[in-house]
């Protein structure tokens, strides 16, 4: 905005660089331009201040599509004054001369005249096509529309202005209508995260599976080989079993047989010391009988005799006696013929 400072019967008015000047004195254009500087009084002056720098307007309006989906677009359009005459003239610039602002706000008026411009190309725009088709091309086609427009309008041409850029940010639809376009692929997208949990799952069940029959086949190889084991254990024990009875038997009939052949023997022995015994006797018996019985008599005295030695007490009856004295007064010639043997 101009600087004013006032002094008496005088102001002195120091515009920016980026403002464009007009002083008019009775009606008439008698100085312009970009930061001017001057004196004036304000009984018979009147200025006007056009900004020539780049503005930049933004805007935000909707519209509806081809199948009558309403959308929001969002964006921005720079401006600038070209011709800051023509649009003073069109336009109510004037400054207030005490203060230095625009009482009017003609930078409202001109803005709101380019977005009605663009929301009219926009609407064009958007009603050639649907809802998908506009979201699927994005902002380009709005923001080449817009800009394509704005800058063949013969309005702004008359009006002294030229569009730099125009930027557009967004088209979106309502909360509810981008919610339902979006639940299709947020579907597809759970879908694929679900299938991929899905097959996740079923990997894991499969390892896990895979792990089960392992250690199922682990543990049936140990039964199958505790069974070897246990057989083969059984076996060895049989066989020892086996061993040992036949060591035994072998052991026994050792046994038996050193007993048997001991008790041959013995009985061998017994045998041959009996018949020696009993050949003995017989023999003895044999030369006694062939005796006379005074002659055994003496002989039992005589070992009688021997035997004294041993013998404490001697009883000698007269029954013991009375046969040999019998026998010896029977026969005395037999008793010589015994004693002279």
């Amino acid at each position: 905005m101009a600087d004013i400072r006032t002094y008496p019967l005088v102001r002195h008015l120091r515009a920016e660089p980026t403002a464009h000047v007009l002083r008019f004195r009775k009606g008439r254009l008698v100085q312009e331009g970009a930061g001017a500087a001057f004196w004036f009084r304000p009984i018979d002056t009147a200025v006007a201040e056009v900004p020539v720098d780049d503005r930049e307007l933004p805007f935000l309006f909707q519209a509806r599509t081809a199948d009558f989906q309403q959308v929001t677009v969002q964006g921005a359009i720079t401006f600038r004054v070209t011709d800051a005459a023509r649009l003073a003239r069109r336009v109510d610039f004037a400054i207030d001369l005490d203060e230095g602002f625009w009482p009017h706000a003609p930078l409202e008026q001109v803005g709101g005249l380019l977005t009605q411009l663009a929301q009219q190309f926009v609407i064009d725009a958007l009603a050639r096509d649907d809802l998908r088709t506009v979201l699927a091309a994005g902002v380009a086609p709005i923001r080449e529309r817009i800009t394509a427009g704005l800058r063949a309008e013969q309005a702004l041409q008359d009006l002294g202005l030229e569009v730099v850029a125009v930027r557009v940010a967004a088209v979106t639809p309502t909360a509810e209508m981008e919610k339902a376009l979006q639940q299709p692929t947020r579907e597809a997208i759970q879908q694929g995260a679900d299938q991929a949990t899905f097959q996740r799952r079923a990997l894991a069940v499969e390892k896990e599976r895979a792990i089960a029959e392992n250690e199922l086949a682990n543990r049936l190889e140990l039964a199958r080989r505790q069974e070897e084991l246990v057989g083969q254990e059984g076996a060895n024990e049989r066989r020892r079993a086996q061993e040992q009875a036949a060591a035994q038997g072998v052991e026994a009939r050792g046994t038996d047989e050193r007993v048997r052949l001991a008790a041959q023997r013995e009985a061998d022995t017994t045998r041959e010391v009996g018949e020696a015994t009993l050949q003995i006797e017989r023999e003895r018996a044999q030369i006694q009988g062939a005796m006379a019985p005074e002659v055994l008599l003496a002989l039992a005295l005589r070992e009688l005799a021997g035997q004294l030695g041993q013998i404490d007490h001697l009883t000698v009856t007269p029954d013991l006696l009375a046969p040999l004295l019998a026998r010896v007064t029977a026969n005395p010639g037999a008793a010589r013929d015994g004693k002279g043997a």
